[in-house]
């Protein structure tokens, strides 16, 4: 097994990012991602839905311009109410 623990992701900034958002099939995705990016640009597509429809992932892409800021996005993510998981 590999330990990655101590080591540190090198990216050169800026460039492009993706996150995958987990939420509830309910929720108004393109609404959820604009209170947090605001008008930054994005692609937000559709990923997978679970087995019994309960939930659905997307992917966002988005530049990001330093790791402060890619850092601070997967957080602002991460907390919104309607977002039940970033990875």
């Amino acid at each position: 097994m590999i330990n990655l623990n101590d080591k540190q992701l090198e990216l050169d900034y800026p460039c492009s990012w993706e996150y995958k958002l987990v939420v509830l099939e309910t929720c108004n995705i393109k609404k959820s991602v604009k209170e947090i990016i605001l008008e930054r640009e994005h692609n937000l597509k559709p990923s997978k839905t679970s087995s019994k429809g309960k939930f659905k992932s997307y992917t966002l892409e988005m530049l990001v311009h330093n790791e402060d800021d890619r850092k601070e996005l997967f957080r602002l993510l991460g907390e919104h109410s309607d977002i039940k998981m970033v990875l």
